[in-house]
């Protein structure tokens, strides 16, 4: 079965507050941040944007005060990433993703040995949220700083047909991550961190395999992931990803 990360990725911005269609384009504002990571755009499979699109795209950002941004894989609309160099975007990062399906995944610990010292968890309360992004934001290295609002994101993931899951440590979090919903047959799965002090311990496979078997409970044909560096993508190797294709991260400075 094949994963069609762009038709998802269309989809799921389109699920926004504040989504728009800019010629090609869906761009997915969300009111409650200026955060260039959850406001950002993409094309849709197979277009051909002028420059007036292009031109238009960057208006809606700027209208709003924010850094023109997108996120997509260039494979699925090749005419795309020439059409923004013209415009003076920059390459942020290309990450290549992994893909999940039933037929591949591993449970960890599922097998003879020893069970994992830890159970993972769906968070239940508002001290539950505010925890896990607490432990997020640490682990990611204060990319972002929590805050009721984030919490709050994280919880209509889980309300709105996604999943989240933690692992608990005394006083707060040592790590989880989210899942979105469905869409296009596939979900994808983000945010895996764990706190320095816990690492080494299996949480990150655990957090991501009981993701990735949530989304298939719940009729997801497959659940992709993008890593960010060799020690991960082996993690997610372990559980039973699988290389699948490139994406692209481009913004507009200035």
């Amino acid at each position: 079965m094949r994963t069609d990360v762009q038709s998802f990725a269309v989809a799921n911005l389109l699920r926004r507050p504040a989504a728009r269609e800019v010629g090609g384009f869906v761009v997915g504002f969300d009111p409650s941040t200026t955060s260039p990571y959850v406001n950002y755009a993409t094309p849709r499979p197979g277009s051909e944007p002028t420059d007036r699109d292009v031109a238009d795209l960057i208006a809606a950002f700027r209208e709003r005060g924010l850094k023109p941004r997108l996120e997509f894989a260039p494979d699925a609309a090749p005419a795309v990433e020439p059409a923004l160099r013209r415009a003076g975007f920059g390459t942020e990062a290309v990450h290549d993703y992994l893909v999940c399906t039933p037929a591949t995944l591993t449970v960890p610990g599922a097998g003879p040995g020893p069970a994992a010292p830890f159970e993972v968890e769906a968070p239940a309360t508002d001290a539950d949220y505010a925890a896990l992004d607490k432990a997020l934001a640490a682990a990611f290295g204060g990319e972002w700083e929590p805050s009721p609002q984030s919490a709050a994101r994280l919880r209509r993931t889980e309300e709105s047909g996604g999943a989240v899951r933690f692992v608990r440590a005394p006083g707060g979090c040592a790590g989880g991550a989210l899942c979105s919903a469905p869409a296009e047959g596939t979900a994808e799965l983000a945010g895996v961190g764990t706190l320095p002090a816990h690492r080494g311990r299996g949480i990150a496979a655990a957090v991501t395999s009981t993701l990735a078997a949530t989304m298939f409970g719940r009729g997801a044909g497959s659940v992709w992931l993008e890593y960010g560096g060799e020690g991960s993508r082996r993690v997610y190797e372990r559980v039973g990803f699988r290389p699948g294709g490139t994406r692209l991260y481009v913004s507009l400075e200035g």
